[in-house]
């Protein structure tokens, strides 16, 4: 009789794990399982971004994601470090605020492992006037503030020099830092600053190098007196990018959203809302 139920607690047991390994091999893929329902069943998916131009294109496609059944839920910040921190912690499916080469050089300084779904936009960097109205007037010992940050400071320090004010070593490129000028004929005195604080900063030096969003969140766009060109080179490489974590660039709920930000009716959008500020390039 022992023995008879022995066999029979076996055979139990063989068909329970028999049954759990069939449900593992039908279950839902990691990303269907990492999905995240509201209270309306509707797929959650949150999206941290700069509040313009990014939160509100993010805005103009929500009506059509939620015809899909997903609830897109933007959370902006006004840095450039958080949003990447969110997304690699998991507090947020994706971000919007940045081009391809500040996100390698994140990844790379913070062994993150994020990656681009997709382009959007491009934001030509600009030079804004702060006390000094125009290249023309810039006295010796100017001061000029550019962004902080390794891929925005060497594009603004290009600008500059494509403007005639500085010549940078051979071969610093997108590492370029203030420590690469090679020639400052007019001694300028240059300040680092964290992008956001730029356009705050405008007033009191002489002229500021800004990223386009920055300078339209701070009210200084009027201010503008030199950008760089929308040519294929740098709407290519700083073209502005639908970010997520790797492995997550196949989720449902990713691919709607970038297909969203991708269509006619996005180009229009950005075209009649930011004018020649930002540019298409889908």
């Amino acid at each position: 009789m022992k023995h008879k139920n022995r066999r029979l607690l076996t055979g139990i047991l063989t068909a329970a794990l028999a049954l759990s390994l069939t449900a593992c091999s039908n279950s839902p893929d990691s990303n269907a399982s990492s999905q995240t329902l509201n209270d309306k069943g509707q797929v959650v998916l949150k999206v941290a971004a700069s509040p313009s131009p990014h939160a509100q294109i993010l805005q103009s496609v929500r009506e059509e994601l939620l015809q899909q059944n997903i609830d897109l839920q933007i959370q902006e910040f006004t840095d450039y470090i958080l949003p990447n921190n969110a997304l690699d912690s998991g507090d947020v499916d994706a971000n919007f605020f940045q081009h391809k080469p500040y996100l390698d050089d994140f990844n790379a300084k913070n062994g993150t492992n994020l990656v681009s779904v997709g382009v959007v936009h491009f934001e030509p960097l600009g030079i804004f006037s702060g006390k000094t109205a125009s290249l023309d007037q810039l006295a010796d010992g100017a001061e000029i503030a550019v962004p902080n940050d390794t891929t925005n400071e060497a594009r603004a320090l290009i600008l500059l020099e494509k403007n005639g004010l500085i010549t940078l070593k051979d071969g610093a490129g997108l590492q370029a830092t203030v420590r690469d000028i090679q020639d400052n004929p007019k001694n300028l005195k240059f300040t680092e600053l964290e992008s956001a604080q730029l356009p705050r900063a405008l007033p009191d030096v002489d002229l500021a190098v800004i990223n386009g969003n920055s300078a339209l969140e701070g009210g200084v766009y009027d201010k503008l007196i030199a950008s760089e060109e929308v040519t294929d080179e740098a709407a290519t490489t700083y073209a502005n990018i639908l970010a997520v974590r790797a492995s997550d660039e196949n989720r449902p709920e990713i691919q709607a959203l970038i297909k969203a930000l991708n269509t006619e009716k996005t180009r229009e959008y950005i075209i009649s809302t930011y004018q020649d500020i930002f540019v298409p390039v889908f």
